[in-house]
């Protein structure tokens, strides 16, 4: 055999191997299986810039951009008192979902406040506080949203409370429910942030479209009136959380310090996330930061990865 046709044949069939293995990297039966999606997705909460939205460095229009452009988020939670007016303005509504749409941004919640206690002692402003919510549903099925957060709030002991309250979400989750709107309230103080007592009041109103929004960081009952920021009495944030995920529409992850390694300081994320993932929830989880050690975008960054990381841990 002559020494050109032995290169030949070396070279043919070294061209072969490297066909067939490419061929085997393309074949999907061969092929790296695709990394595993997280059991959640990550939409932000605007009140983690609430500081900027107050000062007026931000504009409420303009946050879904922003959520996108600056933080690779494409999932939005509203805060009604950042445009407080215009629950029935459809110009600016219809102006809001443009916004939305020319950068890709899915509307889910409003979080809804000052619009009276749904478990308020009296009748009758009881039944204005539902009503007064009415057109926060209607904002948000405008909007394209899934859901509002309410509070449940009142005053008397934690059975009254709970009666009334349960009363006042009833009425309010009927009116969500012809609208195709959740109606969920958030551990957001007193006897709300005891995660027995609000899975107690959900299930006194027993709808399928009422339920929480566990939040990470909401476990203060009791706050020193003179200083609000220091918490006299503290619910079990872990506890709490477990209680309240059989209800869950949704989770906020609260955030305020973090360490050297980009761990959140008052809550185990790890132990945390775990709570939610065997509790079967598959939904969105709001970044809400509200430290004041990092800018809000730094912490909403660190917040960001934080998730990303403990979701990666997990699969």
């Amino acid at each position: 055999m002559s020494t050109n046709r032995r290169q030949f044949i070396r070279q043919a069939g070294t061209l072969a191997a490297g066909v067939a293995g490419l061929s085997l990297l393309d074949n999907p039966l061969f092929a790296a299986p695709a990394p595993a999606k997280p059991f959640f997705e990550i939409s932000l909460a605007q009140w983690s810039l609430h500081k900027a939205l107050f000062k007026k460095e931000l504009d409420n229009l303009d946050f879904p951009a922003k959520a996108r452009k600056d933080f690779g988020i494409s999932v939005v939670e509203y805060v009604n008192q950042f445009f407080k007016d215009k629950a029935k303005d459809e110009a600016y509504l219809n102006e809001l979902l443009k916004r939305c749409k020319d950068n890709g941004v899915t509307n889910h919640l409003i979080m809804c406040d000052g619009e009276g206690e749904l478990g308020d002692a009296d009748e009758a402003a009881r039944t204005k506080a539902v009503e007064n919510h009415y057109k926060w549903v209607d904002a948000a099925a405008f909007l394209g949203c899934k859901t509002i957060r309410v509070n449940a709030a009142g005053k008397g002991t934690a059975e009254e409370v709970a009666k009334r309250a349960a009363d006042g979400l009833h009425r309010l989750g009927e009116y969500g429910a012809k609208a195709g709107i959740n109606v969920i309230v958030e551990n957001h103080g007193g006897y709300s942030s005891n995660g027995q007592w609000l899975s107690g009041v959900m299930k006194s109103v027993n709808l399928k479209n009422v339920g929480t929004l566990p939040d990470f960081g909401n476990f203060c009952i009791k706050r020193d009136s003179a200083n609000w920021m220091n918490c006299l009495e503290s619910y079990d944030r872990y506890v709490g959380t477990q209680e309240l995920m059989p209800f869950a529409k949704g989770v906020s992850a609260k955030s305020y310090d973090f360490d050297e390694k980009g761990n959140c300081i008052e809550t185990d994320y790890y132990k945390m996330l775990k709570i939610v993932k065997e509790s079967g929830f598959k939904g969105y989880i709001g970044i809400e930061y509200e430290g004041s050690k990092l800018s809000e975008d730094d912490g909403i960054r660190r917040t960001k990865e934080l998730l990303e990381r403990v979701a990666k841990s997990m699969k």
